[in-house]
């Protein structure tokens, strides 16, 4: 139990001062970061050559299990938070590296080598076996950098709610393998016991679990900005990483700056598809148009500043009406759209469910009310353009019938009644 608590602690050491330079890397450059990481990475591959402890999980050693997958972790953040021309650059900065650490053990084989006085003389099969076992981890690692960033991506699809398990399983999976390729040659090199294998394995679980707990943590409390997009795609790194953030990038340029719904433009293409779906599986689809009434008003009375709240205000009361299916939009200045999947009865109790809790709303911003007009697709409304001219119309018919209201088709066009319905 000692082994693991000093295990443990080291674990917390590592990822603290490492957390501590990648958070301070505004401050001071990620160089101090990379440098640091890659610093530890001959006492690593040293002590995973040597140096075991038992632990309750087996035969270990804290090279693998702190030092490495530690190592693994910082590259995933380092992905995470920054673009993939940065995260290349301690990845081939170890190869190469190393490549020269092998290259020029080779050429220090052509000194004539004079002992100490203590007569010690350097231990040339030692560096050799170091050397290529250098070379080997960090061949792994690139190995490593990159599947770790197709599982990550992968596991994006499935475990986009759960951050927690998207690094868990990521990291878990790709320590798996590396015990198995680093632990071969080592077996080779070593004859390190097989039971070191199973231990190692164990160990670097637990070590998954651990970092990826930490790597949350972080995120949460110390890392909330956006990811930025990468520069280009000049190589493997940015090939992996350019998909998931052209695609974060598409979703934000097509939002509105003030109430983060989507602009018209989305509207335009968007609605076009979902005409287009509904026309072919002959399902409804209804559109709201809603308008805030006299919205000029504010702006003349409480400014510019308290307007723009009412509209930020409005757009977060439409997203927790509307449901999973429908999607709101902003598509003028005072003026929301929202398309859902409902026949016109639906939708229009929707837009006086809307109606109702703007009228209600109680907070910082002037309280005001809204006018909905609604349309639905059918024979006589076959395009997005026929839908849009139709729920307009019913709009400004709310409008002209004293606002406040939802206007939709048939007898109880113009009706203001009380009953809501929660969608």
């Amino acid at each position: 139990m000692t082994n693991a608590l000093l295990l443990l602690v080291e674990a917390l050491g590592y990822f603290g001062l490492m957390a501590v330079l990648f958070a301070l890397r505004g401050r001071i450059g990620l160089g101090v970061f990379m440098t640091a990481l890659a610093g530890m990475h001959f006492l690593e591959t040293y002590l995973a050559s040597v140096f075991y402890v038992a632990a309750p999980l087996g035969i270990l050693s804290p090279g693998s299990t702190v030092l490495f997958s530690g190592k693994l972790v910082m590259l995933l953040l380092l992905y995470m938070k920054e673009d993939a021309a940065t995260v290349r650059q301690p990845i081939y900065g170890l190869l190469v590296g190393n490549l020269l650490t092998l290259a020029l053990v080779g050429v220090l084989r052509f000194h004539s080598v004079e002992p100490l006085p203590g007569g010690a003389m350097p231990d040339m099969s030692f560096i050799d076996d170091m050397g290529w076992l250098m070379a080997w981890g960090t061949t792994l690692l690139f190995i490593d950098a990159i599947l770790i960033i197709l599982l990550y991506e992968a596991l994006g699809r499935v475990l986009r709610a759960s951050l927690f398990l998207r690094i868990l399983a990521s990291v878990a999976t790709i320590l798996s393998l590396d015990q198995i390729g680093f632990f071969t040659v080592l077996h080779l090199l070593t004859d390190a016991p097989w039971s070191a294998f199973f231990g190692g394995w164990a160990g670097k679980m637990a070590a998954a679990l651990v970092y990826s707990t930490l790597t949350l943590a972080y995120l949460r409390w110390f890392e909330r900005g956006e990811l930025p997009v990468p520069r280009g795609v000049s190589d493997v790194f940015e090939a992996l990483t350019y998909r998931e953030r052209y695609n974060a990038l598409v979703e934000h340029a097509g939002r509105d700056a003030l109430t983060g719904l989507m602009h018209r433009g989305r509207f335009n293409e968007l609605g076009a598809q979902a005409v287009a779906a509904s026309q072919s599986s002959g399902r409804p689809l209804t559109l709201l148009i809603i308008d805030v009434d006299h919205f000029k008003s504010i702006n003349d009375h409480h400014g510019h500043a308290e307007g723009d709240r009412v509209l930020q205000t409005i757009a977060a009361t439409l997203v927790s009406q509307v449901g999973p299916k429908d999607t709101v939009f902003r598509i003028g200045g005072e003026e929301f759209a929202v398309l859902c999947p409902y026949p016109h009865a639906l939708g229009r109790l929707l837009g006086e469910t809307i109606r109702q809790v703007i009228c209600l709303e109680d907070g910082s911003a002037p309280r005001c009310t809204v006018s909905v007009g609604v349309a639905t697709t059918g024979p006589s409304v076959q395009s997005l353009e026929e839908l849009f001219a139709l729920a307009d119309r019913r709009l400004y018919m709310a409008k002209d019938g004293g606002r406040n209201r939802v206007v939709g088709e048939g007898p109880a066009e113009g009706w203001t009644g009380s009953t809501a319905i929660s969608f």
